[in-house]
């Protein structure tokens, strides 16, 4: 998607105001200087009339409707805001919402979602669609990452925690107990780390194929690794970055409460650190989609999240936040049943499972990897798309990227109001 004009930064910042947009409709016909032949005026003008029979007069006290391309009457002109009230394509004011009163020969939808600010239930929709759509290229992207990440897990909690004993006795060793919490830490960070390797490389495939299917257009999986590949080592850096400032920024906060002692401050800090930690989560959550699909660097990528985040920011957290919770109920209902079941049969029952002694059998561990490989590769592209199309949102909504994206798609005069091409959804 690199090579669609569509997902180029625009030459301008647009984001830096708030109504202020990267691409201008194309100018709408010449007005006809006076006259029903329009003596003096565009001789386009008198061709595109319809014939008489069509004229319809308004009612008195009416203006009449405005020609195509152009904004109501009383409509401030100009891409700017005005009042401070933030405008839309062409100076239309925006609607309530970003869509209420949008333009319906606009909502073309050659691919997953209309071209134009998405609500809700069409981020869902349209991540859920691109899924059944393209499932092709969706699912074994993520099998292969789940099957790997729970395989290591298996294999980490079979043959490296099963040796592993924290003995809590008097009668043990302070350095025995060290080094049993510091076996048990290093295996943990490794798993962690797979997980981490494997969700990145997921992430940054699906969202080439989440952006090739807003247009309409099928993805394979060796399309999607060369498209997303270059930029890797970037999506690396930038989810090392955000995971090291969280856990800096957390010690921060609670390094008074540490040094101190003190239970207030600890709580303080720590209602502090949960507070700001969510608050740089969402303003940098579209950070991801703007470093693949921009082919921009860390700091820039950053960037670009923060000013399509500005103003916006309640709405990305609840559809996030909903998204998550959606994801993880999903996930619940598929690995719960059967971790219990594993632990029923295999594992000595609830007792075993807190004892330590059922959850290293193999029978539990392959039906909890099991349950959590169907829940990964269900949720894994469910969370990567709704970013994705958060993205794209908050782009129309802010730098008419609609526009873009239609001419990308080969959808002709569209924006102009000449035509409403039929949809691709």
């Amino acid at each position: 998607m690199n090579d669609s004009p569509g997902w180029a930064t625009p030459g301008s910042s647009p984001s830096d105001g708030e109504g202020s947009h990267g691409t201008q409709p194309p100018a709408p016909a010449s007005q006809p200087s006076g006259g029903e032949g329009g003596d003096g005026g565009d001789p386009k003008w008198s061709a595109e009339q319809p014939p008489p029979g069509q004229w319809s007069s308004p009612t008195p006290g009416q203006t009449p409707p405005p020609g195509p391309g152009q904004p109501p009457a009383g409509a401030p002109q100009g891409w700017g805001s005005s009042g401070g009230q933030q405008l839309g394509h062409g100076g239309y004011p925006a609607p309530p919402g970003g869509q209420g009163g949008w333009n319906q020969a606009r909502a073309v939808k050659p691919g997953v979602i209309p071209l134009r600010p998405l609500g809700l239930g069409e981020i869902l929709d349209g991540a859920v669609a691109t899924m059944r759509k393209h499932w092709r290229s969706v699912l074994p992207i993520t099998l292969v990452v789940a099957v790997v990440v729970q395989l290591t897990s298996v294999l980490i909690q079979k043959f490296a925690f099963g040796d592993i004993v924290l003995d809590q006795s008097e009668t043990a060793s302070v350095e025995d107990q060290i080094n049993a919490v510091g076996a048990t830490a290093s295996l943990t960070l490794a798993e962690m780390f797979i997980q981490l390797v494997g969700t990145i490389a997921a992430t940054a495939m699906l969202t080439m194929i989440f952006s090739r299917a807003v247009l309409g257009h099928a993805s394979s999986i060796g399309g999607a690794w060369r498209e997303s590949r270059s930029q890797l080592p970037r999506l690396f850096a930038l989810t090392l970055l955000l995971g090291v400032g969280t856990l800096l920024l957390v010690g921060v906060l609670l390094l008074p409460a540490i040094l101190t002692e003190s239970v207030g401050l600890a709580v303080l800090g720590g209602f502090a650190a949960v507070g700001l930690v969510l608050w740089l989560w969402i303003k940098l959550s579209l950070a991801s989609p703007a470093l693949m699909l921009e082919k921009a660097t860390l700091a820039k990528a950053c960037a670009r999240s923060w000013k399509l985040v500005k103003g916006s920011w309640w709405r990305i957290f609840g559809i996030t936040f909903l998204t998550n919770l959606i994801t993880g109920f999903v996930a619940g209902i598929i690995v719960v049943p059967l971790t219990f079941l594993g632990a029923a049969l295999f594992g000595g029952g609830l007792e075993g499972l807190a004892g330590g002694t059922g959850s290293n059998s193999w029978g539990f561990l392959i039906l909890a990897g099991i349950g959590g490989i169907i829940g990964l590769t269900i949720t894994m592209p469910m969370q990567s798309g709704v970013t994705v199309l958060l993205y794209v949102d908050q782009r129309i909504r802010r730098e008419a990227l609609d526009l873009e994206l239609a001419r990308a798609a080969g959808i002709e005069n569209y924006g102009t109001g000449a035509t409403a091409p039929p949809t691709g959804g």
